[in-house]
């Protein structure tokens, strides 16, 4: 993203209403921002938080770009025990509510300067930069903008220090953004500013800059390959810090050693198609480059930075994530994450509506609840192009959703692209989980999750379990329990417990728990009637020790104990 050296989108805070005009404002200059307002005070905003303080330190812990709208005293104060803790600095900044003022606080190194100014520029106001260097010169000479890396941070800053004191400089090698700054330039200088992609000795008198010009072209199975890729820039006198991304043949897609050396050199791994010589794959890969045969790898040198997702193709990534009951606040973190970073999100139109909103750039694919094989594939074709791909369950993708499907189709498939995708199959709070912790804990003890629905299973089979699982005393909680298509199943599925269970068996019945319009009652299991329950309704029945009690404020708490009576 223009203006930062973080890739993560940034977070407008808001903590009003009255501040929701400029958050929208900010955002449309920043399209992948999310916006986060305080709950019960702000609607209408994709994300909502209880408490400003751990918002703003999660936020910040995790290296998002914070741009807060309020008083910048609050955000100074909030942020400021975690100031001398290790790791990289996010840009943070304070914003008047009504945009009248744009405080850069942190991260003049990772870019909140310029962001500070194209906030200002939306708004209409001046940025209040206070940095030295950048009032002086018009840019931050300690952090150069995508493409290109510092070489020594320390050496920097002594080196911006003697130019405020009057140094002039002379400008050796491209930098083009450069050419816009007021710096005090003399070609007989004694100091000098080195643009380029040479291993260079540190130097008092030189600013080092290493352009990300260089790829690195490397074949599955060879071993050591971080240390076969610090050696083969070494006897080519190239800088480590000018390493733009690794390249690798479709062959090598699933092959984690490949994976942790990109890791471990801290460089995106691209993909090629396999087939050919090294050098022919990063000459295909990286047009118009100088290559470079050394030590079984082949180096790519370009004449100017390389924006690695022109390379190649990502290793295409499936997710099948699980949104939870349907409240955002019971979404887990990696799930948003997630969401975030998909391309392509496919599921029933419902669900899909749920995990919204999206940015304009993500494709939707919402088919019928009963398209799933057919989900499943067009989820690996896609995936299978390098795209990152997202499939949306409710509750948990793992019970009676997704994951079983996404797996079967893989399972069956002998397309090798398939199996080279990045599957992750990602969590959620199921309705059984959900239903359970509004009405107390009545899954405290042994329980049984079925689904009352033969579409997919034989109704014999079902009442087979029932039995057996009514028989044996366990918590039963039923999915699907009941549907204009189904309307005498629940009603013979109570009749086969109560062969087995007390008529004062509590049952707690819990309708789009998590969701708009949420309901929780509990009933006996003598009570119970189908009539209760729709196809939205969790139907947990309790077993021998499942215990009610009324509550102070005349709630009705429902728990299993965690012990079992002898002999029972």
């Amino acid at each position: 993203m223009a203006g930062m050296n973080s890739d993560k989108a940034p977070v407008i805070v808001i903590l009003g209403p009255g501040s929701l005009a400029t958050a929208q404002r900010i955002q449309q200059r920043y399209p992948q921002a999310r916006v986060y307002g305080l709950s019960g005070r702000v609607e209408g905003v994709e994300h909502c938080y209880e408490s400003f303080g751990d918002t703003l330190r999660g936020l910040y812990r995790e290296g998002a770009p914070i741009i807060a709208l309020c008083a910048a005293g609050i955000v100074i104060r909030t942020l400021a025990p975690l100031l001398d803790e290790k790791g990289a600095e996010p840009p943070v900044l304070a914003v008047a509510e009504d945009g009248s003022a744009v405080v850069p606080l942190l991260g003049g190194l990772s870019g909140v300067n310029v962001m500070a100014r194209e906030i200002g520029e939306v708004l209409g106001v001046a940025a209040a930069i206070t940095t030295s260097g950048e009032l002086r010169f018009g840019t931050c000479l300690l952090n150069p903008p995508a493409g290109y890396a510092l070489a020594d941070l320390e050496q920097g800053k002594r080196f911006v220090s003697d130019l405020l004191a009057g140094e002039s400089v002379r400008i050796e090698g491209a930098a083009p953004w450069l050419a816009q700054a007021q710096l005090p330039e003399d070609a007989a200088a004694r100091r000098s500013i080195h643009v380029g992609c040479q291993a260079r000795p540190a130097s008092r008198d030189e600013l080092l800059i290493h352009v990300r010009s260089v790829l690195v072209a490397v074949q599955a199975g060879q071993a050591d390959l971080p240390a076969r890729v610090h050696d083969a820039l070494a006897a080519a006198n190239i800088a480590d810090a000018s390493l733009a991304c690794l390249l690798a043949g479709d062959e090598a897609m699933a092959e984690p050693a490949v994976h942790d050396a990109a890791r471990s050199l801290g460089v995106p791994l691209r993909f090629a198609p396999a087939g050919g010589s090294l050098v022919e794959m990063a000459g295909q890969a990286l047009e118009g480059a100088q290559l470079i045969e050394q030590g079984g790898v082949v180096i790519a040198v370009a004449p100017s930075p390389i924006d690695p997702l022109q390379v190649g193709r990502a290793r295409g990534r499936l997710a099948v994530i699980g949104l939870g009951p349907g409240a955002a606040e019971f979404m887990v973190p990696a799930v948003k994450a997630e969401l975030a970073r998909a391309d392509d999100v496919l599921g029933y139109e419902t669900y899909v509506r749920m995990a919204g909103p999206f940015r304009a750039d993500q494709v939707l694919h919402c088919t019928d609840n009963r398209e799933e094989m057919q989900r499943a594939r067009h989820a690996f074709e896609l995936a299978a192009q390098g795209r990152s791909v997202v499939v949306v369950s409710s509750g948990d993708p793992g019970v009676f959703a997704m994951a079983a499907a996404v797996l079967e189709a893989l399972h069956e498939s002998s397309d090798a692209a398939w199996h080279r995708v990045d599957l992750q199959i990602l969590p959620g709070v199921s309705a059984s989980l959900a239903t359970a912790a509004q009405a107390g804990a009545p899954l405290g003890h042994d329980f049984c999750v079925m689904s009352l629905s033969d579409n997919l299973k034989p109704w014999s089979i079902i009442e087979k379990r029932l039995d057996l699982a009514a028989q044996a005393d366990l918590v039963l909680a039923f999915y699907n329990p009941i549907s204009r298509a189904r309307p005498w199943q629940l009603g013979q599925a109570v009749e086969i417990v109560r062969r087995h269970r007390d008529g004062q068996t509590p049952v707690v019945l819990g309708r789009d728990i998590g969701r708009p319009g949420q309901t929780l009652s509990v009933v006996t299991l003598a009570e119970l009637l189908p009539e209760m329950v729709d196809m939205r309704t969790m139907v947990l029945v309790g077993s021998s020790t499942t215990t009610v009690f009324k509550h102070p404020d005349g709630m009705q708490w429902v728990y299993t104990p965690r012990w079992y009576p002898p002999h029972h």
